[in-house]
């Protein structure tokens, strides 16, 4: 079976292929979303959304809704795992002209796709097929072919244009012949959500345990009371048994042996990669597909929703013959600055500041935290870094820069 369809076709229904969705789709151009789960899968995954995402979010209508389903904060603590605070910065220091927007959204990332979702299918004609796995990408001049699997039945779609935002495998970056150069972390990462309440026993809504075997990252995702860790563990054992193992790191963590439940969990290997190009003629990636980090900081999607708010803007323009086709160029390769230039080497470096041993490293960072504690000034510059994963202007059209 095969179809002709003039419009734009997007690979993968993540909070980054939605958002990319939706503003093309706003732009008046037909899309399709393809995604080869069977629904938005509640998996625990991003629950973190700095302060340029939160505004770009606004911009597309979405932010009241989503302060209602979420939690904002303000406040961050970086503690031993005996419980030293070493610092507590806290966004209340920063002024109109730092941001507008002195906070940042805490909410599941698969809450966040179901409220993107439900605005790209409120737009006539836009839609997304499930159960639909990219297996094959060929294009020419003109068009790209899409083959996909669907429910089992093969069928092509020829359209005008293919967004690959299908995450750190992705079948599009590898169809089309891009490496992901980089390299994969020894550790195994495990994402857990439980009900406790670390409120009450003094922690931030956000919290980095500081410590070279129990290092990890305390989250509070919803106002229901639950919480994310996120640890790491020897990547050598077992992933079947990961879930017997919990219990040993809570016992580090948590602040007393008062119960908890445990909600969810997800083992998974963490790497820093980047593809060369996060364009191949009328291919272009976003989010994972076109680069992965670890998750300490958040800024994975963080960058990933900043390539599809400029994608979303460019490639419109470009189809509505508004710009020229290199306008596409610069968005590749200005996306690929940021994440090669900040946000790789920025999350790398939170990562190392969890577990460092190295004395001279170690002091270093202890004097990091003595001035994050004491030094407002140092903790504007701190707050606000995440300004540094938008996009230095490429040339987009008047209407559309912002």
């Amino acid at each position: 079976m095969s179809e002709r369809f003039e419009g734009v076709v997007v690979a993968g229904a993540g909070p980054v292929g939605l958002v990319a969705a939706l503003k093309i789709a706003r732009a008046g151009i037909p899309v399709q979303v393809l995604d080869c789960e069977p629904d938005i899968i509640p998996w625990p995954r991003a629950v973190v959304y700095h302060a340029p995402t939160v505004e770009m979010l606004d911009r597309l209508g979405l932010l009241d809704e989503l302060k209602v389903a979420g939690i904002l904060k303000q406040d961050y603590q970086f503690r031993t795992v005996d419980g030293d605070i070493l610092a507590a910065p806290h966004m209340s220091v920063l002024t109109p002209q730092d941001t507008a927007y002195p906070f940042n959204l805490h909410m599941p990332q698969h809450e966040l796709a179901r409220a993107i979702l439900r605005r790209f299918l409120a737009i006539p004609g836009a839609a997304v097929h499930w159960n639909t796995r990219v297996t094959a990408v060929a294009q020419d001049g003109d068009s790209v072919t899409v083959t996909v699997d669907q429910g089992g039945e093969t069928r092509t779609i020829r359209c005008d244009w293919l967004v690959g935002s299908d995450g750190g495998s992705s079948t599009v970056r590898r169809a089309v012949g891009l490496s992901f150069d980089g390299y994969t972390h020894p550790e195994r990462l495990v994402s857990t959500n439980l009900v406790y309440d670390f409120e009450a026993r003094g922690f931030a809504r956000a919290n980095f345990i500081i410590d070279p075997k129990y290092w990890a990252v305390v989250v509070k995702i919803d106002r229901h009371g639950l919480w994310r860790i996120t640890y790491g563990e020897d990547a050598s054992l077992p992933e079947e048994t990961v879930k017997d193992r919990i219990a040993d790191h809570y016992r580090a963590i948590l602040p007393d042996s008062d119960p908890y439940e445990l909600e969810a969990f997800a083992p998974f290997r963490v790497h820093e990669r980047c593809a060369p190009s996060f364009r191949a003629g009328r291919v272009l990636l976003a989010g994972d597909a076109a680069h992965v980090c670890n998750p300490y900081g958040g800024l994975g999607l963080t960058s990933g929703l900043l390539d599809a708010d400029l994608l979303g803007d460019a490639l419109p323009a470009v189809i509505l013959r508004e710009a020229d086709d290199d306008l596409l160029d610069r968005y590749a390769a200005e996306r690929r600055r940021v994440f090669v230039e900040v946000t790789g080497p920025t999350a790398a470096e939170n990562k190392r500041r969890l577990k460092e041993t190295d004395p001279d490293k170690k002091k270093a960072d202890n004097e990091r935290f003595h001035r994050l504690h004491n030094d407002p000034q140092f903790q504007r510059e701190a707050l606000t870094f995440t300004y540094k994963l938008l996009s230095r202007p490429i040339g987009l059209p008047e209407k559309m820069a912002r």
